[in-house]
């Protein structure tokens, strides 16, 4: 809604406020990117499974995780941002993260208890997050403390999958793995935590603005 009762004809000022609304625009550099790394994700299951080579399959999927950052900066420097980009990034994220960790526990590459754990929280989240798509409610930006745990365990799992490769130096990568693993599970599973009170703020405002659409009353 404009500021002003003066009508918008500023184009550029008409982009930057769609931008900041979060308007429902797909066809974005940023998604694009975001599409492109989702297609990556075959290449890496076959690269680990009918290849048989480990050590190219994890630094696949470190690659992966490395350029998580790209479209996020993309949509953020070049006005793009949209509220399917905000559901489409870190379901992708979940989605690469997700098949990566099956995976590897199915190569048995990494500590299943570690993989358990992780899993239990990605399959949490992406369930509501999923719901609430369904439903309507408007997505919940991404905190710093999710994307720092999924990059950081988006670091951790290609290095247990290196370090179950033939490399002389892979003692020293599962070693690294469990640094930036630990951390990594507590960062995600605070975020989680963190994300609650903003998943139920979006519920009311979504009841608040259009009526009850079958949500359960806030307790």
């Amino acid at each position: 809604m404009p500021l002003s009762d003066e009508p918008q004809t500023d184009p550029a000022a008409l982009a930057d406020r769609g931008a900041d609304s979060g308007e429902d625009r797909y066809l974005t550099v940023p998604n694009a990117v975001t599409l492109l790394r989702l297609l990556c994700l075959p290449a890496f299951v076959w690269l680990l499974f009918a290849r048989d080579n480990p050590f190219a399959a994890a630094v696949l999927l470190a690659a992966l995780g490395a350029t998580d950052w790209i479209d996020g900066y993309v949509a953020r420097h070049f006005h793009q941002v949209s509220n399917f980009g905000k559901l489409f990034d870190p379901t992708v994220d979940r989605l690469l993260f997700f098949v990566g960790v099956v995976s590897i526990v199915v190569a048995g590459a990494a500590p299943l208890g570690l993989c358990i754990v992780v899993l239990v929280r990605e399959v949490v989240v992406a369930g509501i997050t999923v719901v609430l798509f369904v439903r309507k409610v408007e997505p919940v930006d991404v905190t710093w403390f999710g994307k720092a745990g999924t990059f950081a365990l988006m670091v951790a799992f290609p290095l247990f999958l290196a370090g179950s490769s033939d490399v002389s130096f892979a003692r020293a990568l599962t070693a690294v793995a469990w640094i930036v693993g630990v951390p990594g599970v507590a960062l995600s599973y605070y975020a989680a935590l963190r994300y609650i009170p903003l998943w139920r703020a979006r519920i009311a405002e979504a009841r608040a603005a259009d009526g009850s659409r079958g949500f359960p009353a806030g307790g």
